[in-house]
């Protein structure tokens, strides 16, 4: 397949295109490489993709209308993988207009280049944020997301209400994936476990919110990667079983998913922080700070709807994907 990638130089994209390279499909990788991290890391994963003479890469930014549109025109891809966004719950706050530029801007643009060129299959990022302030754990895809306590995860909420829309007026099949805090090689800077590893090894304190009383379905990122492959291969289809009468949160009669991705074992973040310093071999000095606007306590993922459909299980245990991470973060950094 010809398979487009948005967000290709970013975390899970790098890593979800190098699987798609892998097994024998064609990618044209989309990314605008903002700097809202250091973009060194970027060029450095782009770098790996265009080892493959099957890579295609733009430099687009997703709000760009015209440039959208010229590239589902010239590409046309057969399936979608839009993980190209704003990412952050703190960052929202600063710069509010980049998520809705972004997240509901530019996907609107994914959604018409697919509606456009006969795209047969939409698989797009959401995330476990959309649960907001519901604490009935673990979280369920049936369940209501209609209190987000962050910008961010309003938007991607606005996705699915987006794609839904689209499966319904256009017949697009689209599957929504909610992914539960992804972590592992070539991670994002902004995320604790990489900032965690940084100021350790600098010999700086880490600051740990809600005074470490958080638990997360940290998820390795080659899982997630499975679960996204596995899910671009099943093309959504209408739920015959769907009523109006009670409405299934999660399924539609248009085609039109959404599926939890993560790895269904929440971990406590100070048992994260042990596995990161014994993987260092040093101690962190730790400074404990009051929860933060927009973050949610816990969470956990209840994954029965994706194992059932496309065989999803995840197995990598946090132990396990810490110490790749803490070796990659070493190995790139030239710390020995």
């Amino acid at each position: 397949m010809k398979v487009l990638v948005t967000g290709a130089a970013g975390f899970i994209g790098f890593h979800t295109a190098k699987a798609l390279l892998a097994r024998g499909d064609s990618v044209v990788g989309l990314d605008c490489i903002n700097d809202y991290y250091d973009v060194r890391l970027k060029h450095a994963r782009l770098e790996q993709l265009r080892e493959s003479s099957q890579f295609a890469f733009e430099k687009l930014d997703l709000a760009d209308r015209e440039g959208m549109q010229r590239l589902f025109r010239e590409h046309r891809p057969s399936r979608v993988v839009n993980l190209a966004a704003q990412a952050g719950v703190r960052y929202a706050q600063k710069n509010p207009s980049a998520y809705v530029d972004s997240n509901v801007t530019g996907f609107l643009h994914v959604l018409e280049g697919c509606r456009h060129n006969a795209v047969e299959h939409l698989v797009y990022a959401s995330t476990s944020s959309v649960y907001g302030a519901n604490t009935t754990l673990p979280f369920s895809i049936h369940q209501s997301v209609d209190h987000p306590v962050s910008l961010y995860a309003a938007t991607k909420k606005a996705n699915e209400l987006m794609a839904h829309s689209y499966a319904h007026l256009f017949g697009l099949p689209t599957t929504g994936l909610r992914f539960f805090t992804v972590y592992g090689p070539w991670g994002r800077p902004d995320m604790a476990m990489f900032q965690f590893a940084s100021n350790i090894l600098a010999g700086k304190p880490i600051d740990i919110y809600n005074n470490g009383h958080h638990s997360r379905d940290f998820t390795y990122i080659d899982d997630i990667v499975e679960g996204i492959v596995r899910t671009l291969d099943r093309v959504a289809t209408p739920n015959p079983d769907w009523s109006g009468k009670a409405p299934d949160p999660g399924t539609s009669s248009a085609p039109y998913r959404l599926y939890n991705i993560g790895n269904n074992k929440p971990v406590a973040l100070m048992h994260v922080v042990d596995c990161i310093e014994k993987a260092l071999g040093r101690v962190a000095e730790k400074n404990f700070l009051p929860l933060q606007p927009g973050d949610v306590v816990d969470t956990c993922a209840d994954i029965d709807a994706l194992a059932a459909d496309v065989g999803f299980s995840p197995n990598t245990p946090i132990e396990v994907g810490i110490e790749r991470f803490i070796a990659w973060y070493k190995h790139y950094y030239g710390h020995n």
